[in-house]
């Protein structure tokens, strides 16, 4: 066995043993710097269907567990699929992180979501044509502004900021709007993973997105 493959056999080990630590993401590039471009192509197919069917499990068995621990998880795979080139299953963790963070910020405002994580999101499912998503991350942006709280605020200067950072976040959802309106097609390939927080109205248009993208490509 070559010590790519030993390498590759080992990161999988440590996956399935739960090592989800800074030193098994270092395995995993290893493995895929190592090697030409046809079997670095290879290895990423097979690790994106490896990562995918291990991502699911895992989230499934931390699902009682506390919101600091599933964070921890789901930061670890975002990571992982970084690396392996998959921004689909990526930004769909990264969503749900979002959300997990959002509804326990009422009981710890440590997790507390800004505006500017929703839009750097938006702006992320946009560059990925997952316009539908970057729609609704639009709107989460916005539902970070407090109406009442602005009219109130004396600052002219934060006043602005805060018209400024809605005139631009109201441009990004028109943008993905336009163009989710513009995708068409029926695919029945997809990936979404188990859910620990999402709402039936976001799994509706990840999949949507999803297929509309998959026929677009």
């Amino acid at each position: 066995m070559s010590n790519n493959n030993q390498t590759l056999s080992l990161f999988r080990s440590l996956i399935q043993s739960k090592r989800f630590d800074e030193g098994t993401l270092r395995i995993l590039d290893s493995v895929l710097i190592s090697r030409d471009v046809k079997s670095m192509l290879d290895v990423r197919k097979s690790l994106v269907e490896f990562m995918r069917r291990e991502s699911v499990s895992v989230i499934r068995e931390v699902v009682e567990k506390s919101v600091e621990e599933k964070l921890l998880v789901v930061e670890f795979f975002v990571k992982a699929f970084v690396l392996i080139g998959d921004y689909e299953s990526c930004l769909a963790l990264r969503y749900e992180a979002l959300v997990m963070r959002e509804l326990n910020s009422v009981s710890d405002q440590e997790l507390h979501v800004s505006y500017e994580e929703w839009f750097t999101f938006a702006e992320h499912a946009l560059e990925n044509r997952f316009f539908a998503i970057a729609r609704k991350a639009c709107e989460k942006a916005l539902g970070c502004f407090q109406m009442d709280d602005m009219l109130k605020t004396k600052d002219t200067d934060t006043l602005g900021e805060q018209t400024e950072a809605i005139r631009k976040i109201n441009r990004l959802k028109d943008i993905a709007m336009v163009r989710a309106a513009s995708q068409s097609g029926i695919c029945f390939i997809f990936f979404c993973p188990l859910s620990l927080h999402l709402d039936h109205d976001f799994r509706y248009l990840w999949l949507s997105s999803r297929v509309k993208r998959h026929i677009d490509a």
